[in-house]
């Protein structure tokens, strides 16, 4: 068996445009003539039928005209000549006058011996006229029939025996007749509905098609977007859609590069950052043993911070995943946490209020590097929106971090007295590179928050207050336990 060479993750190349009557445009064309065809034959069925009976009653009719005048003249025989000509003239075999109390042979010439059929004109069903003519055009010809209807007002019949061969020849120049005006009027129908479908379907559906093709060729081309047209039907709106798209995607592209170009740059930079911190935190090693007051007490907080960036570094030197590494989650004292956060920030040595409104009791279950994570890119966002905001009436610059347990859920929230979050930051709050609050912003901050709460399966929030300022509220639950390792627990 002969394999494809391809590679498994390349695509096919695009087909070549398929032949007219292959197409959308050839088979609607053709459905459109089968259909005009299939109606066609629905009228062409009963038309036959009610053609077939006008043709007999006429047939009654005009030798009727004849029988009355011969009829009246009571007690006198036609000659044998004028009886066959008058046979002849009707297309008949012998016509006869029937009444309650007698019946009158009017003309007779060589009565056949059998008869074929019986069709009375006066009384029939449309599913009986529809079989009868049909049975008239497949098998009839050469058959002897007997027709009979009422004469005029009178309650008198009139009867004749003839054969059916005049009848189903006219019955087949009729099918002939309706076949080739059906087929005239089937393609002249067609032809109509094909241009006027063609020019509002699939000349649209045609040209959205080759702007998709033209622009997976290159999407990043502005060219390639699709100028979407006029209109509020349904093609319309379609291709309004598919340029917004288009231009979505593009943006998303050049985002997706930039951060291609951005990621090789940091793994660079990272690399030699890590070594130059691993320096750092040897030296910051040996302050600890210095008995100096003030080095003793900002040591502590130098060490985790270095500790923190060389742990940093050493994530993205090993990222190549789209994803934050799994939460190691215990039990962590959440004040000590906070108050880390404000001390990193710096918030001591600035007129910036830091308020810790967190029992000492509150625990939770949570990775402690990636709950400080959290609560550092909010506090830092908060602190940035202070820095550059001075309140007119005097109120003062704040954070807020409280947080209270409730069940096996823990609440945590970051409120600062700041100007708020503008509209746009509203609109792409969690979005990189498009929920920035101030300009030169990133927005990776509360994107990376939302990843790593969403990872301990909790949910983060702006929420609105009456006050100036944001409000963001942190959800952590506690991981549920299981049965066997709650037993083990007990025992223990």
């Amino acid at each position: 068996m002969v394999e494809d060479a391809r590679p498994a993750n390349e695509t096919a190349p695009p087909r070549a445009a398929v032949g007219f009557l292959r197409g959308l445009s050839g088979k609607l064309l053709l459905l459109t003539i089968a259909f005009v065809m299939l109606a066609e034959v629905l009228i062409f069925v009963p038309s036959v039928a009610n053609m077939r009976i006008r043709w007999l009653e006429d047939r009654l009719n005009t030798v009727a005209a004849a029988a009355v005048v011969v009829d009246g003249l009571q007690n006198i025989e036609l000659p044998r000549a004028v009886q066959r000509e008058t046979l002849m003239a009707t297309g008949t075999k012998a016509i006869v006058i029937r009444r309650k109390d007698a019946s009158r042979m009017i003309a007779t010439v060589d009565m056949p011996p059998a008869i074929d059929g019986e069709y009375d004109i006066a009384n029939f069903t449309a599913l009986g006229a529809i079989r009868d003519a049909f049975d008239m055009l497949l098998f009839g010809g050469g058959r002897v029939m007997r027709v009979y209807g009422p004469l005029g007002e009178s309650d008198a019949t009139i009867e004749l025996v003839m054969k059916d061969t005049s009848l189903r020849k006219a019955m087949l120049v009729y099918s002939r007749n309706v076949f080739l005006l059906s087929i005239v009027i089937s393609l002249i129908t067609a032809a109509l509905i094909f241009l006027a479908i063609n020019r509002m379907l699939i000349a649209p559906i045609k040209r959205l098609t080759a702007s998709m093709q033209e622009f997976s060729d290159e999407p990043s081309s502005p060219e390639r977007v699709l100028v979407p047209p006029d209109g509020r039907d349904e093609l319309a709106v379609a291709g309004q859609h598919l340029a917004s798209m288009q231009r979505e995607l593009q943006k998303t592209l050049k985002q997706q590069k930039s951060l291609a170009e951005l990621g090789l740059a940091v793994s660079k930079i990272n690399h030699d950052m890590r070594n130059i911190l691993s320096s750092a935190q040897l030296i910051s090693d040996r302050l600890a043993d210095v008995d100096d007051p003030v080095v003793k007490r900002f040591a502590p907080t130098l060490l985790r911070t270095i500790d923190r960036a060389v742990g940093y570094t050493q994530e993205v030197l090993s990222y190549g995943r789209t994803a934050e590494a799994e939460p190691h989650r215990r039990f962590v004292a959440l004040r000590p946490l906070v108050q880390d956060v404000g001390e990193l920030l710096a918030v001591d040595r600035s007129d910036i209020e830091f308020d810790v409104q967190v029992r000492d009791d509150i625990m939770v279950d949570a990775d402690s590097e990636q709950l400080f994570r959290v609560v550092h890119n909010i506090c830092r966002n908060a602190v940035q929106a202070l820095t550059s905001h001075h309140p007119e009436d005097g109120r003062p610059r704040a954070i807020s971090v409280s947080a209270v347990r409730t069940g096996s859920v823990v609440t945590i929230s970051i409120e600062d007295t700041g100007p708020g979050m503008p509209p746009k930051a509203r609109e792409n709050l969690f979005a990189a590179f498009r929920g920035s609050a101030r300009s030169g912003g990133t927005g990776l901050g509360l994107a990376i928050a939302r990843e790593l709460v969403l990872a301990h399966g909790g949910t983060i929030a702006l929420v609105e207050k009456p006050t100036p300022g944001t409000l963001f509220r942190i959800e952590l639950p506690d991981r549920p336990v299981r049965l066997d390792a709650f037993r083990a627990k007990g025992r223990s």
